[in-house]
């Protein structure tokens, strides 16, 4: 089986949109929150890329959600994630626990604690 085969295709694969609120890094944080974001973007790419596609963005719109799930063009509800996580034997709040933990990892080395 080649490369190409044991993965998904892009368009199969879930897009997660991570909107990371500037205010996170500090009173100074809108300053830098793009940077971050793309720092945080590096390191995300590497988690279950198999399945997932990452686009960690700053979240400047507080009535969009934290957390996005798509799969192509088109929205996935949240029920509809769990579905498609326990495919691959994942608890979607299991799931988001630790993408939280890893973004608060990120946001203490960032800021050098």
């Amino acid at each position: 089986m080649t490369t190409n085969e044991s993965t998904l295709n892009n368009n199969s694969k879930l897009t997660i949109i991570y909107r990371i609120e500037p205010g996170c890094l500090g009173p100074n944080g809108k300053d830098y929150i793009e940077d971050f974001c793309h720092s945080a973007q590096n390191d995300f790419v590497k988690l279950a890329n198999d399945f997932i596609l990452w686009s960690i963005i700053p979240r400047y719109d507080k009535s969009l959600p934290e957390i996005q799930y798509k799969i192509g063009d088109k929205n996935l509800p949240v029920d509809m994630a769990s579905i498609y996580f326990r495919k691959y034997q994942i608890e979607l709040s299991r799931f988001e626990e630790l993408l939280n933990q890893k973004l608060a990892d990120l946001i203490e080395r960032h800021l050098g604690r």
